[in-house]
């Protein structure tokens, strides 16, 4: 599609987890989100409008939908219900409301949500400024056992402890804000597809190691400050930094290399999701 940018190289390299040497698949696609066009969407009315980022088809194969909400004031979007799709809402900036259920929710910069598969959801602005909302939408299973919940899971960004996740370097700090049904450590415990979602907050200098996953997609953005992206190359990175500034967005695909530098301060906002098998 005209709006995706493809990078596919041929590199192997070991992978940076202990004990385990993996090929990497060194294909990612690249966006910016001041420079994607807005585009008609099951969302869409005079004023709400959605400019994608990354959907499914291609090397996409587990995200169903990634791209930004924009509400006019007053605004007010089409009801959706995906029967085998889960959406994670993030409001960029604004004020607004989730409607969830026939629920009325306020949201506010720094929330974010989860409507589960067969859930009725939209949102409306009844502030006098736009409102801004990253959606992320992931397949799920057709016969995914799953129950509804009654009141719309929802938390802020800061409610998440900053801290040292793993091996990662203490100039990379991580709130981790939704994972897995199974997860004991997030926010919000309610993924299907979803694995991880995460803000890291760099301190000059920072790092985040160059890696790749065995068994999922990820998908940055750059929410904050500037430095270099790692996208897509061998397993230290090098010979694939490439210069990043706010709204840049990459899609990796599983086994591609992942990373960041950060030159300042700097936050991405990351999800991970399992690639699909079927």
């Amino acid at each position: 599609m005209p709006w995706r940018t493809l990078c596919v190289l041929c590199a192997f390299a070991p992978t940076l987890l202990p004990a385990a040497d993996r090929p990497v698949d060194p294909t990612f696609l690249y966006q910016q989100l001041s420079q994607a066009p807005f585009e008609a969407s099951d969302l869409t009315t005079d004023t709400c409008r959605y400019r994608p980022l990354f959907a499914a088809g291609g090397v996409v194969k587990g995200v169903a939908r990634y791209g930004e909400l924009v509400l006019n004031p007053k605004g007010k979007c089409k009801t959706v219900d995906y029967a085998a799709e889960e959406q994670i809402y993030y409001v960029l900036d604004g004020k607004g409301e989730a409607i969830y259920r026939e629920q009325v929710v306020p949201i506010d910069k720094g929330d974010f949500m989860y409507f589960a598969p067969g859930s009725d959801h939209s949102a409306s602005n009844s502030s006098s400024e736009p409102l801004r909302v990253l959606i992320m939408g992931f397949k799920t299973p057709k016969d995914l056992k799953h129950g509804i919940p009654v009141k719309l899971p929802i938390a802020n960004e800061l409610e998440a402890e900053l801290q040292v996740v793993g091996n990662h370097p203490p100039t990379t700090l991580y709130r981790l804000l939704l994972g897995a049904t199974t997860s004991q450590r997030d926010l919000l415990s309610v993924g299907h597809t979803v694995t991880s979602l995460f803000t890291m907050e760099f301190a000059p200098g920072g790092t985040n190691h160059p890696h790749h996953h065995a068994r999922e997609e990820e998908v940055y953005i750059l929410l904050d400050g500037e430095g270099e992206m790692v996208a897509g190359g061998g397993a230290d990175g090098v010979e694939n930094r490439r210069p990043a500034k706010p709204g840049d967005s990459y899609f990796y695909r599983l086994n591609a290399t992942v990373g960041f530098y950060a030159r300042g301060k700097a936050r991405i906002l990351a999800v991970r999701s399992v690639y699909p098998t079927q």
